[in-house]
């Protein structure tokens, strides 16, 4: 763990340190809780939200031959590909 300094206005370090006091924890626990909430989020929602994509389009016809798509994605240009779909 690193320590940091912190420069808080003073109403956001009211509000913190009367939660800090109600649940019996720190100012720092507080931020530190806060931030990996924010930046890191919860493990285990990141994990349910990796799993729900495996095999997402799996069922477009497209992706049936994904060398037959590869090869129509590469033919023309790209424009013309546009003005098709």
């Amino acid at each position: 763990m690193r320590r940091t300094q912190l420069y808080l206005d003073d109403d956001l370090w009211q509000l913190l340190h009367t939660r800090a006091r109600q649940e019996g924890t720190s100012i720092s626990e507080l931020v530190r809780r806060a931030a990996r909430e924010r930046y890191l989020g919860n493990l285990e929602e990141r994990k349910a939200a990796m799993q729900a994509l495996i095999g997402i389009g799996r069922d477009r016809p497209e992706f049936r031959d994904p060398v037959r798509y590869i090869r129509s994605l590469r033919r023309g240009n790209r424009i013309e590909r546009l003005r098709n779909e």
